[in-house]
């Protein structure tokens, strides 16, 4: 079995995430083909679309969240994600149990003396008016039930596992400042989540098994696992493993990928790249050695803005007043230095809507 080494897997991945070369994709189209961004910071998938597409507007991502074509909602992982409106209906019902199982991981003491479907009916019943609520409101509208039960414990449960939640506009819209307001997914988009598979099968499972290698494969099972945050996932790889292809990684673990997805020669040039915070570029696999050393592996889940350099992650970088300012990680040469600068003005224009190009490059 063929062995792939790190840097074979890390221009995979950059070829993959969009990464390699800027797409010319519309963004509804990326967010799509990324399964997703993670987006609990409402500004950062503006900075990872633009690294990622040519000619990126933000005013058309802002218009596909007021269009409701693509929505802000809790799922892989139990974090805020950026999908599209499409994949969060189809999506939702297989991550049902995950979600209910992660926020009862941080608040089960407080939630032992609730009943979640009695909690869950009472949600729905307060957001049956169609009004948005933050929740606070809609904690302190079902709270006369459970009186001893820690307001943020049902909040949490309600809002990222309970209700299939939207956070409405103008969260997440390009320079905007605004809180979290919730509602429900069928209601803001008019459309139900896709009922759970029938017992014994898995079309979600499968579907989500191919978008994640055509976005971040060739990757492992623990990889996939560490993306979607979903556990019980081997029957739908079993299921459609007979249309894939297998690689081992230099640690011994198989790898699994679609045939006929991009795998670029090691030695392909790599540009460099801004990511955001929590880009899944980064958080997307269990392994992130292809692209992120052991030793920097804290900043992808620390909230860190990270710069890629020749692929790997090579600098940190933080934006203020509109200027860039880059603070490497290692020695980076003159030719690295020239091209960072050249990619943190354009980010500075970028973000300063074309005001300024201003970039700083820290000292070593």
């Amino acid at each position: 079995m063929t062995v792939l080494d790190a840097r074979a897997l890390g221009r995979a991945t950059l070829a993959r995430q969009l990464l390699l070369d800027r797409a010319e994709l519309p963004a509804l189209d990326a967010v799509a083909h990324l399964g997703g961004l993670q987006a609990q910071e409402p500004q950062e998938p503006f900075v990872g679309l633009w690294s990622r597409l040519r000619a990126f507007a933000p005013g058309e991502l802002s218009d596909l969240l007021v269009e409701r074509r693509v929505v802000r909602t809790h799922l892989m992982r139990r974090t805020v994600h950026l999908v599209t409106a499409d994949d969060a209906l189809a999506w939702r019902s297989r991550h049902d149990a995950m979600l209910r199982q992660r926020v009862l991981g941080v608040y089960r003491a407080e939630l032992e003396e609730v009943d979640l479907d009695e909690l869950a009916a009472a949600g729905r019943a307060v957001l049956a008016d169609g009004e948005p609520r933050t929740m606070a409101e809609l904690t302190r509208a079902v709270a006369d039930r459970w009186p001893d039960t820690a307001p943020r414990a049902l909040g949490e449960m309600l809002i990222a596992a309970l209700v299939p939640m939207v956070q409405v506009p103008p969260r997440g819209l390009w320079r905007t400042r605004a809180g979290v307001r919730n509602l429900p997914l069928s209601a803001w988009l008019g459309r139900a989540a896709a009922p759970p598979s029938p017992a014994g099968s898995d079309p979600v499972g499968e579907a989500l098994v191919r978008r994640y290698l055509a976005a971040f494969g060739p990757a492992a099972t623990a990889d996939l696992r560490a993306w979607s945050g979903l556990a019980g996932l081997p029957a739908a790889v079993a299921a459609v493993r007979g249309e894939l292809v297998a690689f081992r990684d230099e640690r011994g673990r198989e790898l699994l990928d679609l045939p006929d997805a991009p795998r670029p020669d090691p030695d392909t040039p790599a540009p460099v790249r801004f990511l955001p915070a929590f880009d899944n570029a980064i958080l997307g696999y269990q392994d992130r050695g292809r692209i992120i050393d052991d030793d920097h592996r804290g900043l992808s889940v620390a909230g860190a803005r990270v710069v890629l350099l020749d692929g790997r992650v090579a600098a940190t970088w933080t934006v203020r007043d509109d200027t860039v300012t880059i603070t490497p990680l290692r020695r980076v040469s003159r030719a690295e230095r020239t091209a960072v600068a050249e990619e943190g003005r354009t980010l500075s224009a970028f973000l300063s809507d074309g005001a300024v190009e201003r970039v700083r490059i820290a000292t070593d």
